[in-house]
């Protein structure tokens, strides 16, 4: 198992989490959510999470490394985003 595929990993673990968090905060932000994602509360969004996820690791997999360093970036912008929404400043 290479050591991007652990981190990109780790990384999804931390994107759930946060993705979890955010849409049980009740923050006024989510009542502007598109149509496309409500059904079932906004918890589509999390299958789409997961198929970021699996996708990444997929191609972490067969040997696309670079794949594991677009997904960091990924996950930085969900982290400030999450850290936005929790501090009021979004």
């Amino acid at each position: 198992m290479s050591l991007g595929l652990i981190v990109v990993f780790c990384l999804g673990v931390a994107n759930f989490a946060a993705h979890k968090a955010v849409l049980e905060s009740g923050h006024p932000m989510l009542a502007q959510v598109p149509w496309l994602l409500k059904p079932l509360g906004g918890r589509i969004s999390l299958i789409v999470e997961f198929a970021m996820l699996l996708g990444s690791m997929i191609m972490v997999a067969s040997g696309s490394e670079g794949w594991a360093l677009l997904y960091l970036l990924y996950s930085s912008a969900n982290t400030l985003a999450a850290w936005m929404i929790f501090s009021d400043r979004f």
